[in-house]
């Protein structure tokens, strides 16, 4: 999909790029194709869920020398660099953007959490079970620098 010129997911990795995050890693599954400035992983299970898209993700990152994941989604469109820096830069295990107090994304999770993200990871819920009940996430105002509005909002 493009929005002014461009695609949704070119406009996040540009965002990640500005916000100083690397390696940028975008998993794809129902589309496959390049992604300019990203690596690419491909989801051969995408139909059974945004949470199989996590679990992909973070698998490949087990790989790398990462120590920290910031996950959002290309359908933000009212994600911006500096938002995705504040959270990025949180020295929290795990943070998550708030917007008027309302919970959204990005989240990050520092990489002693990836295995078990990835364990109780489901269906269309993505890391909701993970941080359900957890007193220890910072949440990071972000409403004065960014929208959690995504499309799919905007389109119901």
């Amino acid at each position: 999909m493009v929005i002014d010129g461009e695609r949704l997911v070119d406009r996040s990795v540009r965002i990640l790029v500005e916000a100083g995050c690397a390696p940028i890693v975008v998993v794809l599954g129902a589309w496959l194709g390049e992604v300019p400035d990203a690596i690419t992983v491909v989801n051969k299970e995408w139909a059974a869920g945004m949470s199989t898209s996590l679990r992909t993700g973070l698998e490949y990152l087990l790989t790398t020398p990462a120590q920290s994941a910031l996950v959002t989604l290309v359908d933000l469109t009212g994600l911006t660099a500096l938002g995705c820096a504040r959270v990025a830069k949180s020295p929290a295990e795990i943070a998550a953007a708030t917007y008027s107090g309302v919970r959204g994304h990005p989240v990050k999770f520092s990489r002693s959490h990836w295995p078990e993200v990835i364990k109780v990871a489901d269906g269309d819920q993505g890391a909701r079970e993970f941080l359900r009940g957890r007193g220890d996430i910072e949440l990071i105002e972000l409403s004065d620098v960014a929208s959690g509005e995504d499309l799919d909002f905007k389109i119901e």
